[in-house]
């Protein structure tokens, strides 16, 4: 009898730390903590972070010592507010903007309680008194702040502590000044659309028109308010503007405010077509160049005008053209030189991503990066030093390392090549914060100055390095192979806690695969495929073709077909791994969340027999379902590529799937909606194909919530423990 009850202690302490594990990596234990990007202050010699959302502190940037405590709640007598979220200096660094209360709308956009408080007489005011705002914005001379409000645009002049409104014009669900619309904000991956001109004089601005965008609505099932415990006894119906793909985008325009004459006048763009996108606009370092990037609906060009805000006459500066599609991601790159000669403009005209310079008349003047690797950010541009400072994955896809060049092509690496490297810059470029990491090591943040050199540690995470390697678990190995279509592919393997190479282990393929993205980089993070290979899984990740950092052709061939190419990879690297000696080949599984749900069910739906079973979180399953402007970059219009959409439809495979599945979505997602889910699962029932399915109650595409990701992960352990 006791032995039988050792026993039954033993099998609940083993479980019971298996959990635990898997609860810790799910609540973020062995997750670097976050650190706050220093801001650098004009003078590039000091920096400021939030200290405990109570206080704004001032460090030298070479010491790391603390120099002055710029703003603090404790020192204020009745503070109107408790904490702080989130602050801004002025561009003289006279004044500060703090906010608190943040209420999120969608993924990025949110409205504040915003405070201006002055540095010199230690005053501390509201911006506005009249509700929430949105994204305020300082004028260049320090003087007027613009910001957003219900659809329409403000000025609040300081010296005056006076509040003008620009438009009156904005109506919910009609009219939106300033301030992007659903697919802008996700798929634009903007949060303000309005710009003060060099001078403080003029306000430019875009105008969305969503009237005719079709409202896409779902339910909310219990009352926000947690406190509330009564029942909801009717669901709460949440209705927005969504335009699915070959359906009304909102029209946009570009209007200029006028500050001195209080008038608006409006940009003309239009050549009789109004269905294009305003991605951005910018001021060069003029005040009479104002800058528009218009992008074609199908986004395969992408214009820069420059438009004069007065008279309002414009003229194309620069086109970019592609067969398939231009990566809006690169306007983000553009920078005006001091003397208003140059800009600095990246595009992939020799098949990958690079940087040039060009005359302000839109000619070239030289190619800045040169080679067969991908720039995959752009820092800044030193003109007193004349050098360009950027990321790219010029020694392998699977890398980043920050590198300076200057006019006459002199390259240097300023970082160690090994895993990743993201860098954060002072003002000056004299100084940059270099957080690295690898799949072996946790983020080490180092102070470099401009040649690379270590100048101090600010934060090693030696503890939490600790930590995990107390726990022996496996460690991830890098391998690439090549497929039957002589396709290179690379990849990493989490092998089981304590490998046998004479057994035959189940394998979990964990994949994303969306477009330009990549899950294969030597970097940190720690997922539950650890907490899998703790209970015996091989777990194996591989950046199939339309992944990132390996030119325009590997990432762009996927164009009109998205998930064909995708799938095949996956398929190919399941065959690969029922090859490899400690593999069974009939425990092969897939899973993905996103676009990886999406490509878990394609996989799963070939025809080929190669997966015993899937997990799918919140899958797209025709992309006639999602949004425009993402659907449309890499399939155009369904109008346009009717039969591509039909191929790439996952509802139209479902009679096909092959293997046990489990669906599972959050019931309140605006991303990627629960229709999908539903619309699957009915031809999944027609063709008499059974499924498990699991729903979360009013969660959105992240299905967020400690208590709800314990129980995602347990449910989707749980499956693969019964089916793999």
């Amino acid at each position: 009898m006791k032995r039988i009850i050792l026993l039954f202690v033993l099998i609940i302490s083993v479980y019971y730390s298996h959990a635990q594990l898997l609860y810790d990596i799910i609540d973020g234990k062995f997750r670097v903590p976050s650190y706050e990007t220093p801001r650098s202050m004009l003078d590039g010699i000091y920096y400021t972070k939030l200290f405990n959302n109570k206080a704004i502190v001032k460090y030298n940037y070479k010491t790391g010592g603390v120099v002055d405590t710029i703003f603090s709640l404790n020192s204020l007598k009745n503070a109107p507010l408790k904490s702080i979220s989130g602050y801004e200096f002025s561009p003289n660094e006279s004044k500060l903007l703090i906010y608190t209360n943040v209420k999120m709308r969608y993924r990025r956009t949110f409205t504040a309680d915003y405070f201006v408080y002055d540095l010199k007489t230690k005053d501390l005011s509201t911006l506005s008194d009249n509700g929430p705002q949105e994204v305020p914005l300082f004028s260049p001379d320090s003087r007027y702040i613009a910001f957003a409000r219900d659809n329409n645009l403000f000025i609040k002049k300081l010296d005056f502590n006076t509040e003008i409104p620009i438009t009156k014009d904005g109506v919910a669900e009609k009219i939106i000044n300033g301030t992007p619309d659903w697919v802008y904000e996700e798929e634009f991956t903007a949060m303000r659309y309005f710009v003060w001109s060099p001078d403080s004089k003029l306000l430019a601005f875009v105008k969305f028109n969503e009237t005719n965008v079709p409202q896409f609505s779902f339910q909310l099932y219990t009352k926000q308010d947690k406190t509330d415990k009564d029942l909801m006894l009717y669901p709460q119906l949440i209705k927005y503007k969504y335009p699915k793909a070959g359906q009304n985008n909102s029209q946009v325009s570009v209007c200029v405010y006028d500050e001195f004459y209080k008038s608006i006048k409006t940009i003309p763009l239009s050549d009789g077509d109004k269905n294009y996108y305003i991605p951005r606009i910018n001021f060069t370092r003029s005040a009479d160049q104002l800058a528009i990037f218009k992008l074609n609906r199908d986004q395969n060009q992408l214009d820069m005008i420059f438009a004069n805000p007065k008279s309002t006459v414009s003229k194309l500066i620069l086109r970019e053209t592609d067969p398939r599609y231009v990566d809006y991601e690169n306007i983000d790159y553009t920078y005006f030189t001091a003397d208003n000669l140059y800009f600095v403009n990246v595009n992939e005209n020799d098949g990958f991503r690079h940087a040039y310079l060009y005359r302000m008349n839109g000619t070239l003047y030289k190619q800045l990066t040169k080679g067969n690797w991908d720039i995959t950010n752009v820092y800044g541009f030193d003109e007193k030093k004349q050098i360009l400072y950027f990321q790219s994955a010029e020694l392998s896809p699977m890398q980043r390392d920050v590198y300076a060049i200057d006019l006459k092509g002199r390259k240097t690496r300023l970082t160690d090549g090994r895993g990743t490297h993201n860098a954060n810059f002072n003002s000056t470029f004299s100084y940059f914060v270099d957080n690295a990491s690898s799949a072996e090591d946790p983020n080490v943040l180092t102070l470099r100055n401009s040649t690379g050199s270590i100048v101090r540690v600010i934060e090693n995470n030696a503890s939490l390095a600790q930590k995990f390697k107390s726990l022996n678990l496996p460690h991830k190995e890098f391998f690439n192979f090549t497929t039957s279509e002589n396709i290179k592919l690379n990849g990493w393997m989490l092998k089981p806690l304590n490998f046998n190479s004479n057994r035959k282990y189940p394998v979990l393929l964990d994949q994303y695969g969306g477009p330009d993205s990549q899950e294969v980089l030597d970097r940190w993070q720690v997922d539950w495929e650890y907490y899998l290979a703790s209970q015996g899984y091989v777990v194996v990740c591989v950046d199939g073709r339309g992944t990132g950092a390996r030119g325009s052709e590997f990432r762009k061939c996927t164009y009109e077909k998205l998930g064909l190419l995708e799938t095949k990879d996956q398929v190919e690297t399941a065959k690969y791994m029922a090859g490899q000696s400690f593999i069974d080949p009939a425990r092969i599984g897939i899973w993905g969340w996103s676009y990886g749900g999406f490509m878990t069910l394609m996989a799963m739906s070939t025809g080929e027999k190669v997966f015993k079973a899937g997990i799918a979180v919140a899958p797209v399953v025709d992309w006639r379902l999602y949004d425009s402007a993402y659907t449309e970059r890499y399939m155009r219009t369904p109008q346009e590529n009717f039969s591509g959409y039909d191929e790439c439809s996952a509802l139209n495979r479902a009679d096909k799937l092959e293997g046990r599945l489990l669906i599972i979505h959050g019931t309140a997602d605006d991303n990627v909606h629960t229709q999908n889910t539903m619309l699957y699962i009915d031809r999944l029932v027609a063709a008499d194909k059974q499924f498990e399915m699991q729903l979360y109650t009013d969660k959105n595409h992240s299905i967020l919530g400690k208590q709800t990701r314990h129980h995602l992960y347990t449910r989707m352990s749980e499956f693969l423990f019964r089916n793999l």
